[in-house]
């Protein structure tokens, strides 16, 4: 008799065909949850510049060039123009305050002189003419009037004693009014008298006064001419060096001219230029500085101008404290202009990277030190040695600092 046979539900085949199945599901499942799936780059450690991130103080600079000048520099101009007679000193030269540096010849100045010296003289005689002639009319003055008192006097008495006469009828009216009459007209011709006197010498007075009004005038006139005369001669306005003459013996010099300039050398400023960027961040009083001889020096921007040309606009920097010794005129120093004061900060020093991230991300190295890790960081104000760390990054931190163009934005590079 047959007997039925039950079927086994878990046959070996079958016992395989889920493990194989578990064990597939399983790898997929480490590879997509726990493989690590980056893109890498093998790079050669030498071919790279890494650098440390460091705790330190931030400060916004920018390097200048900057050149050494006379601390003033005076120009030279001609007051009077004229014909170089002579020429003294030559370019280059050390001066002292008026030392005499050309002579000028000017015919019409000295001709116009002349005629001032003759009108003057002129002008002191006709003075001294109206001076005599006062003094000589004020003695004929005295003497009408010494005769007119007398004849006034004469003719009181002749009256005074024909009035107890004419009292007496021993004179006749008309005789006694005759007397009366030329009395009364020698006392009125007086008062007439003493008026024309006193108006003739107020009025030689004035004319005297206008006459030394205009000697006055005249003199001053004179005294500029003479000047100008001498401004003929052109002397040093102040001591230092003639840096320059630019005239020759017999060149025409027009009035106002500069003919040359003069250095003052008992100081110096440094002149530089700088980018349009910083002129809304650059005044007077801010600070900067350079190194010579291996010490630093301080400086100060004094004067900022304005004017912007080519992009560029023109500062003066004054030394604060001693001038370096050694310092020439036209040397070129290496400024450090400060923009901000310094500040704690996190510090990352510059390079080439910053070109291919804009500073969004940087390779980062493990403690290991043989992989560097792509991560996003934050970078905030920079100077020409470091960048300012906002995010991503701490101190002690190495990061691959040199150019990221060959590493064609892998997520990891392992170094070899």
């Amino acid at each position: 008799m047959d007997r039925i046979i039950e079927k086994k539900r878990w046959t070996p085949k079958k016992i395989a065909g889920y493990a194989a199945a578990v064990l597939l599901i399983g790898l997929v499942t480490y590879f997509i949850g726990f493989a690590d799936n980056s893109s890498k780059l093998n790079v050669e450690s030498q071919k790279i510049t890494m650098a440390t991130v460091s705790q330190g103080s931030f400060q916004e600079f920018i390097p200048v060039d900057g050149t050494v000048h006379p601390i003033k520099t005076i120009l030279i101009p001609a007051v009077e123009g004229g014909t170089v007679e002579e020429k003294y000193l030559e370019g280059g030269k050390p001066v002292k305050q008026g030392d005499p540096i050309l002579k000028l010849t000017n015919n019409r100045l000295v001709l116009d002189f002349m005629n001032q010296e003759t009108l003057m003289n002129d002008l002191i005689n006709n003075l001294q003419n109206s001076k005599l002639s006062l003094q000589q009319n004020k003695f004929n003055l005295r003497r009408r009037l010494a005769t007119l008192n007398a004849q006034v006097d004469a003719a009181k008495d002749i009256y005074e004693r024909n009035i107890s006469l004419f009292e007496a009828k021993a004179v006749s009216q008309q005789e006694f009014f005759a007397f009366k009459r030329e009395y009364d007209r020698l006392k009125a011709e007086r008062v007439i008298e003493l008026e024309s006197q006193k108006f003739e010498e107020n009025n030689a007075r004035q004319q005297i006064a206008q006459l030394e009004a205009t000697i006055s005038r005249t003199s001053r006139n004179l005294q500029m001419m003479e000047d100008n005369l001498k401004n003929l001669y052109i002397k040093a306005p102040i001591s230092g060096q003639l840096s320059s003459i630019q005239v020759e013996l017999g060149t025409p010099v027009q009035s106002g001219q500069v003919i040359g300039q003069i250095d003052d050398l008992s100081g110096f400023k440094v002149k530089a230029e700088l980018d349009q960027h910083y002129v809304s961040r650059v005044f007077a009083g801010q600070q900067a500085s350079f190194t010579y001889n291996g010490q630093t020096y301080p400086l100060e921007i004094a004067l900022v101008y304005s004017e912007v040309t080519n992009g560029r606009f023109p500062v003066d920097m004054k030394f604060i404290g001693k001038v370096p010794e050694g310092i020439r005129r036209g040397q070129t120093l290496q400024i450090r202009l400060q923009l901000s004061d310094p500040a704690p900060a996190v510090l990352l020093p510059r390079g080439g990277f910053y070109q291919s991230t804009g500073g969004a991300w940087a390779y980062v190295l493990d403690e290991t030190g043989k992989v560097a890790t792509k991560r996003s960081i934050r970078l905030g104000r920079q100077n020409p040695e470091y960048y300012e760390v906002l995010e991503g990054l701490k101190p002690g931190e190495q990061v691959i600092v040199s150019s990221y163009d060959a590493f064609n934005d892998k997520d990891k590079l392992e170094l070899k």
